[in-house]
């Protein structure tokens, strides 16, 4: 299913120089952080989701190179970078990423973000809308409150207990063996089994552990997702903003992507028929493709501080009573209030 303009068809992702790709680090505010960096052109950074690492980007980033600057860092508490006890929010995260810009010297960046790594690369675009050019969000989160129950309990008080056991002799097969079963009943979460057994193999210390739950409790509690991105939705206005989502994503269902697409003015709408949340990975020819057509049939986006502050001063569409309304602030509308109300329960 596409909605907007139709990308070329995808041929054979063709294999790329894989060593043209360096892992760099930079010392930023006393701690380490590690980046992939590769090509020239405008800028790209691609935002990995949690417990994952830059190198989640490494079919995309040879291919995505050949026209671009690809920036993929590894998150605070993720993969090459330090694991401080530190502030894990999403603000936080999109601080990180505008810092990191600004010692490479690059002033504005289209992003692309997944799954936690959306809301970061949202979050960006609501704190920096002047050096961002373009949104590209992949199965992201803080759209709506439903969530896989596995995180859900992972953010529970008990979770950094249940993770240690992860790390005990024996634990890793008997992981496998039940990402395996899901595969094989064809659940939604079993689809993306290998990836999910490479974010378990991620979390090999107390360190990475620590970090991992103080990120996800920024985001997640027992009820579900705690932020939304749905209010400010409409600040994305003249941004222009593709949505790729997989049609059988367990973690964070496919609802969510027609959620933001309403709630988005302008913005384009691809589902991965088959793929789960990972559909860079279950279709990468596709994938890059589809974001390249995007990169390429785009203004970047044209930011005053004017046209922001009438966005603002005109709030949310169908928010003040008396305003003209129509079905899509309607569905946003009633969307937020569920929302709300389901978080009260």
């Amino acid at each position: 299913m596409a909605l907007g303009p139709r990308p070329p068809r995808a041929g054979r992702l063709h294999a790329a120089a894989h060593d043209d790709v360096e892992l760099r680090y930079h010392v930023v505010h006393g701690y380490r952080r590690a980046y992939r960096y590769a090509g020239r052109g405008p800028a790209v950074v691609l935002v990995h989701g949690i417990g994952d690492s830059s190198a989640t980007w490494a079919g995309i980033i040879p291919a995505l190179a050949r026209s671009h600057t690809v920036i993929a860092p590894d998150l605070l508490g993720h993969g090459a970078s330090d694991k401080p006890r530190a502030d894990y929010s999403v603000a936080a995260y999109a601080n990180g990423i505008r810092d990191l810009l600004g010692v490479l010297g690059i002033d504005r960046a289209s992003l692309v973000g997944h799954s936690l790594g959306g809301g970061v690369a949202m979050q960006f675009a609501y704190q920096f809308p002047e050096r961002t050019e373009r949104l590209v969000l992949v199965s992201a989160g803080g759209v709506g409150r439903e969530v896989t129950p596995v995180l859900r309990v992972a953010s529970m008080p008990v979770a950094a207990a249940l993770l240690s056991v992860l790390g005990l002799p024996g634990m890793r097969c008997q992981t496998r063996l039940v990402l395996t079963l899901l595969g094989a009943l064809g659940t939604d979460l079993g689809r993306d089994a290998p990836v999910l057994m490479r974010l378990v193999d991620a979390l090999p210390d107390a360190a990475s552990r620590n970090a991992f739950v103080r990120t996800l409790r920024a985001v997640v509690d027992w009820r579900g997702q705690a932020i939304t991105m749905l209010d400010r939705c409409y600040l994305t206005q003249g941004m222009p903003t593709l949505l790729l989502w997989g049609a059988r994503d367990g973690v964070i269902p496919v609802r969510h992507a027609h959620r933001a697409h309403a709630a988005m003015p302008g913005s384009r709408l691809e589902i991965f028929e088959g793929a789960g949340h990972f559909p860079f990975t279950a279709d990468p020819a596709r994938f890059l493709a589809t974001v390249e057509h995007f990169l390429e049939t785009t203004r970047p986006a044209d930011w005053s501080p004017e046209r922001w502050r009438e966005l603002l001063r005109a709030g949310r569409p169908g928010s003040t009573v008396g305003r003209p309304d129509d079905a899509r602030n309607r569905a946003v509308e009633q969307e937020l209030q569920s929302e709300s109300e389901r978080s009260a329960t």
